[in-house]
């Protein structure tokens, strides 16, 4: 099974979201239909920007709290080195 933590976006430079799933396509498709009421549906935040892919839930739920704890400054950063235009990763996935 494979685990993902990725980070969405409002737009680019805009507000941002980190989470952790089994499923990603699920989970996207969940934060672009606004199926669960909370953050990322009252702000409109359902862009995926980057994401990772980890083989143990372990990993990918430690990765996703150091995300959460990162300044943004360097969460920007980190979309930038991957994903330079911040398009919309979820047809990529």
């Amino acid at each position: 099974m494979k685990y993902y933590v990725y980070i969405l976006a409002s737009k680019r430079n805009g507000t941002l979201y980190v989470g952790m799933t089994n499923s990603l396509h699920r989970r996207i498709d969940e934060h672009k239909k606004a199926l669960i009421p909370g953050f990322t549906a009252k702000y409109r935040v359902h862009l995926l920007v980057y994401f990772e892919e980890f083989s143990d839930p372990r990993y990918a739920i430690e990765r996703e709290k150091q995300l959460k704890w990162w300044r943004r400054k360097w969460k920007l950063n980190l979309i930038e080195t991957v994903n330079p235009e911040w398009k919309d990763l979820t047809y990529e996935i």
